[in-house]
């Protein structure tokens, strides 16, 4: 049984139910799993866990700058267990830009920092308009008037593939 450490940062709390998702399916494979957010920079003790995963969301195009300065903080750490990353983007609903190699705010990301995860992820998140502040509400929308998205500001529309989650999930439970 490993101890695996789920870290998220999360804009509108999506990427919290990909991790509640991935823990569920992790530990029905018999281990056992913490999520901690990254915003309360959690101190990564020495032998605590076995595997450490990231999940992070992006909005207008970035990650948080928090999720960099976690991992330049907590690199050698990192880089000592078994690892994963994963990004939760809305432009992932798009087939082409769904994979690690194909989806470009997770390539942008990879070479912003110096560490390499071992396990790679892509999920396209959600977009729920009715709980939009004003100014994310439309500049929301006008980027999938662009892109050919949902533009109804009343609408919640769940892009994400929960058996891609739960394949990530064994494929940590493997790492």
């Amino acid at each position: 049984m490993a101890r695996i450490l789920i870290l998220y940062s999360t804009t509108d709390g999506h990427t919290i139910e990909i991790c509640r998702r991935l823990k569920q399916t992790i530990e029905s494979r018999g281990h056992s799993v913490q999520l901690l957010d990254v915003k309360d920079d959690p101190e990564l003790a020495a032998g605590a866990f076995d595997k450490i995963v990231i999940g992070a969301s992006i909005r207008y195009g970035k990650h948080q700058p928090l999720v960099n300065q976690f991992i330049e903080k907590n690199q050698a750490t990192l880089e000592s267990h078994p690892n994963a990353f994963f990004s939760v983007n809305v432009v992932a609903r798009k087939p082409e830009k769904n994979r690690p190699e194909t989806n470009p705010y997770l390539q942008k990301f990879l070479k912003k920092i110096d560490w390499q995860p071992q396990l790679l992820g892509v999920f396209a998140g959600r977009i729920d308009y009715p709980s939009l502040g004003f100014m994310d509400k439309h500049m929301i929308r006008l980027i999938m008037w662009i892109t050919k998205g949902p533009t109804d500001p009343t609408l919640t529309v769940e892009f994400t593939d929960w058996q891609k989650v739960e394949e990530f999930a064994v494929m940590i439970a493997e790492l």
